[in-house]
Parts: C-alpha cells; sequence; structure tokens
C-alpha cells in the first residue's frame, strides 16, 4: 500500500525542485499531502501530476533524458563560469548560453531548456521583461526560472518572482546551493 505514496523527496525529483519547496507548497495547501502517524508527509501520484498540470511544469520521469539549461548573462565571466560547472558535475547536462534577452529568445526555440539562468540587470531586455515574455507564451510558460543577480533589494526579488521566477539567486553565486536547487549533485574532482 505505501507504494503508491511518494515522499516529498521523490516528489521533489519529480518536479525538479527541492524538498523545502516541496513542504512549502504543501504547507500553503497548494500540494495537498496526507500524514502518516509519525508525521511525515506522504502525496498521491494523481495528486502531484494535477498540481504539475496546474502550474505548467513537466515531471521529469527520469527517462534518460538530458536536462538543458539556458544562462542568460551580460557577464562573459559568469556564464562561462557556470558553462564549467555544469560540464564538470554532470555529462548529462546541456548548458548553453546567451548574452543578451533577444537572443535568449532565439535560443528558446532552438534549446527548448528545461531551467533558464536569468541574470536581471542587462542591456536592451533585461531579466525581468525575459521572464514575463517567457511565462506568458504557452509554449515556453512551463520553463523553470531562476534570476540571478547582484541587486538582491526585497523590491527586486519581489518583481522577479511576480514576473514568474522560482527563485532569486545572488551574485557571487554559491554554487551548492544553485546544484542542490537545480537537483545536480556536486561531482567534481577534488583539486589536488
Amino acid at each position: 500500500m505505501s507504494k503508491s505514496y511518494l515522499t516529498p523527496n521523490k516528489v521533489a525529483e519529480l518536479l525538479m525542485v527541492t524538498p523545502a519547496t516541496v513542504r512549502q507548497w504543501a504547507e500553503k495547501g497548494d500540494l495537498s499531502a496526507l500524514m502518516t502517524p509519525g508525521g511525515h508527509r506522504r502525496f498521491l501520484p494523481s495528486e502531484v501530476e494535477r498540481f504539475a498540470r496546474s502550474r505548467g511544469l513537466t515531471l521529469n520521469l527520469g527517462g534518460g533524458e538530458d536536462l538543458s539549461i539556458l544562462i542568460v548573462d551580460d557577464d562573459a565571466g559568469v556564464s562561462s563560469f557556470l558553462l564549467e560547472l555544469f560540464e564538470s558535475v554532470d555529462a548529462s547536462v546541456v548548458a548553453e548560453a546567451a548574452r543578451d534577452g533577444f537572443t535568449a529568445g532565439l535560443k528558446v526555440r532552438k534549446l527548448k531548456p528545461q531551467i533558464v539562468l536569468l541574470d536581471l540587470m542587462m542591456p536592451g531586455l533585461d531579466g525581468f521583461q525575459v521572464c514575463r515574455l517567457l511565462k506568458s507564451d504557452p509554449a515556453t510558460k512551463s520553463i523553470r526560472i531562476i534570476v540571478m543577480t547582484g541587486y538582491a533589494t526585497p523590491e527586486n526579488i519581489e518583481n522577479a518572482l511576480l514576473a514568474g521566477a522560482e527563485a532569486c539567486i545572488n551574485k557571487p553565486i554559491d554554487t551548492e546551493s544553485l546544484l542542490q536547487r537545480l537537483g545536480l549533485s556536486k561531482k567534481m574532482l577534488q583539486v589536488k
């Protein structure tokens, strides 16, 4: 009987978020959970599917597909660092970079990324505009958007979340926290 229920960790893996995010959704009542006598949350697969559909999320069913990430940042150093990080962590990650919002739009159509790491402050189309455009298009609204900024003011964070981002991370980027949020384990070689 217990095999028909999913743990918060399994739900997090399916929805490509952290277990803490799953707990927050359950606490807010967005994602219905059952409680075990021991006080642990368990989720019905049908409820997870309903939740994913309602949010425009794609379930990660582990079909061996590569994880595709688009990095959108006008700072070439940040983009290069993240490209190297993903390459060193997991061979199944396909990552590309765009230097501005317009190029990001073209690359989104080609790459069809599951995740966009998006700088907020860029010339031309800024991160807020790119986020709103992606979330307003039915073809791209299910893409997870994580904004990155060196200007993490309460106003910028609030506006990014209102535009459709799932989270806002500070620059310089804490790689452990980023990898955890993306569901990637750090498998980097230790420097001798």
